[in-house]
C-alpha cells in the first residue's frame, strides 16, 4: 500500500513509519523537514508547513491512505483534506483519550463514552482545549470520509524515541535507586501504550481497510507497581515515598481515576498487540543509559 503520513520524523510518526517498512507498504512523508532527516533514507519526503497552509506538496500524487499523526486543530486537518481531495483512499487519524469526557465515566469503559464539545481552532492549546480540538478534528474527518475514516486514540505513550517526560521520568527515577517520591496517591493507576504497538494497530487498520475509532491503550498498573518495573529493569531497590500533591507525569491528582482504565477490547480484537510493560521499561532504559 502506498501511504502518505503528515508528520513521521519523531516518536508516533517515527514508529508507524518503521511499521508500514516492516510490512512491505510504500510510505512517504510530508512535514517541514527539521526533525528526522536522517531516517528512513529512501522514504520519499515532500516538504510543505501545515502552521502556515502550504501543502503545494500535495498538489500531485496519489495514496492509499493518509495517517496525519500531526494535526491537532481543525485548520489542519481540513487543509489537508482539501489538498489531497480524492486522490486518498482512508484517512486515519491520531486523536487522544483526551476527546472523553471526564465525569460520570466507570472503569472500562470504551469508544461510546461521550465526547467533550468540539472547540475549532483554539488560539491556545490548553489541557482545557487539546481535547475538545482533537473532538472536532475528529468530526470534520468522520464528515468527510464517512467509513473510510480510522480514528486511534492512544493513552500516554510510551517506548523507544519519546521525546517527552513520561515513563522515562519514573525510568530515570527508579534507576537511582532509593527514595522515589511520588506527589500523590502512590496507588493511582496509569494506562500506557507502547509506541510500536500504537503503530502496529494503525498499519493493522489500514491493512483491513477499517473504519472507526479505537482505544490504544494498554494494561492498567499502579505507580508503585510501574515504578516497581522499573526499578527491577535497572537492577536497583527503591523506597516509594508519597509526598504533597505536584505535577509530575503521569500523575494527575485532578483527573477521576476511572478515566485511567479504558477499554481496549476493540483495537485488541482489531489486532493490536500488548507488549509486556516490563519490555517496554527495559527498551527505554536500554536507550536513556
Amino acid at each position: 500500500m502506498r501511504i502518505l503520513l503528515l508528520g513521521g520524523g519523531s516518536f508516533v510518526g517515527r514508529a508507524i513509519v518503521t511499521a508500514l517498512l516492516n510490512d512491505s507498504h510504500e510510505p512517504t512523508l510530508f512535514s517541514r523537514g527539521q526533525t528526522g532527516t536522517d531516517l528512513f533514507p529512501s522514504v520519499p519526503r515532500l516538504i510543505g508547513d501545515r502552521e502556515t497552509g502550504d501543502y503545494a506538496a500535495l498538489k500531485d500524487g496519489s495514496w492509499d491512505a493518509v495517517v496525519d499523526t500531526s494535526g491537532y486543530v481543525t485548520r489542519q486537518v481540513d487543509q489537508a483534506m482539501d489538498a489531497l481531495g480524492d486522490r486518498v483512499g482512508r484517512y486515519l487519524f491520531i486523536s487522544a483519550q483526551a476527546v472523553y469526557v471526564l465525569d460520570g465515566v466507570g472503569p472500562g469503559s470504551d469508544e461510546s463514552t461521550p465526547l467533550r464539545p468540539p472547540v475549532r481552532d483554539p488560539e491556545v492549546l490548553t489541557d482545557a482545549t487539546y481535547g475538545p480540538a482533537k473532538v472536532a478534528c475528529e468530526q470534520d474527518i468522520v464528515a468527510r470520509f464517512g467509513e473510510r475514516a480510522s480514528i486511534v486514540r492512544p493513552g500516554k505513550v510510551a517506548g523507544p524515541h519519546d521525546n517527552q517526560d513520561g515513563l522515562n521520568y519514573w525510568v530515570r527515577e527508579a534507576a537511582r535507586g532509593g527514595r522515589v517520591e511520588v506527589p500523590g496517591d502512590p496507588e493511582q493507576p496509569v494506562q500506557l501504550i507502547d509506541v510500536r504497538d500504537l503503530a502496529a494497530l494503525a498499519v493493522r487498520l489500514l491493512a483491513d481497510d477499517r473504519g472507526g475509532a479505537f482505544n490504544a491503550v494498554g494494561e492498567t498498573v499502579t505507580i508503585t507497581a510501574l515504578i516497581e518495573t522499573c526499578a527491577a529493569a535497572a537492577g536497583t531497590t527503591v523506597e516509594i515515598v508519597p509526598v504533597p500533591a505536584r505535577r509530575v507525569p503521569l500523575l494527575q491528582p485532578d483527573w477521576p481515576w476511572s478515566v485511567r482504565q479504558r477499554s481496549a477490547a476493540k483495537a485488541r480484537a482489531a489486532g493490536m498487540p500488548s507488549t509486556p510493560l516490563a519490555v517496554t521499561v527495559a527498551d527505554v532504559l536500554a536507550e536513556l543509559s
